[in-house]
């Protein structure tokens, strides 16, 4: 029996075939099947850039904004879930009262899907130093970090704040606020990188992240990976 980390129900965690046969290290089950139907799986028409809601195949309101500013070059982006309320609750605890153990909750969520998208470099959007000091944890790290290997290539400028506290104008209009590591050794040119972050609301936050990474190193395949859209 295990007990669920939001409602704190005792329940039997499901077992597969996949998990009984396996070698590989499985994610074990921390919710139980009711709280897991309070999040609502992205369907299959979505926007075909960022998963934001779309007619299938087309563009997302923001991708349009986007491409007047990038034309082509649209980060693509691979979510799971919509933005909803059990999704809110879960952010507020984890991300302002910085309930640490709710990162399984999260990784629960994810780990199947991210599994299937490979690359050769995974970069976590970093927090920002005010927020790490407070927190005591880095909250997309902190998701990521039994999932996949991490690289940790960016830096989040100092004095820039959390864009969870802007209003969509506000993140819109926001300066670049990360920088990549100097000293990086590893040949990122011609490999794939894959951002990682725990909600995509307008991509601004991905974009900059993308962009600097794409300064330093111009010739990498660059996408992204959230849990929710």
């Amino acid at each position: 029996m295990k007990k669920c980390l939001l409602c704190g129900q005792d329940f039997i965690p499901a077992t597969s075939f996949l998990r009984i046969f396996s070698f590989k290290k499985f994610h074990e089950q921390c919710l139980c099947q009711h709280c897991l139907t309070k999040f609502a799986p992205i369907s299959g028409e979505h926007c075909k850039i960022c998963y934001g809601k779309a007619a299938a195949n087309e563009l997302c309101l923001d991708c349009l904004e986007w491409q007047k500013m990038y034309g082509h070059n649209l980060l693509h982006n691979h979510a799971i879930y919509r933005y909803n309320d059990a999704f809110h609750e879960i952010m507020v605890n984890y991300k302002r009262y910085g309930d640490y153990v709710l990162r399984e909750v999260l990784q629960e969520l994810c780990f199947e899907q991210l599994k299937k998208i490979k690359a050769d470099f995974y970069v976590p959007i970093p927090t920002s130093p005010e927020h790490i000091a407070k927190r005591q944890f880095d909250t997309v790290a902190a998701i990521y970090s039994q999932l996949v290997p991490l690289s940790f290539f960016l830096a989040k400028k100092e004095g820039q704040g959390a864009q969870g506290e802007r209003t969509r104008s506000e993140r819109l209009k926001s300066k670049q606020s990360f920088l990549v590591k100097e000293g990086i050794k590893a040949d990122v040119n011609k490999h794939s990188v894959l951002l990682l972050d725990d909600i995509y609301t307008t991509g601004r936050t991905l974009y900059y992240a993308r962009d600097a990474l794409q300064t330093a190193f111009p010739q990498a395949k660059i996408s992204s990976f959230t849990i929710c859209r």
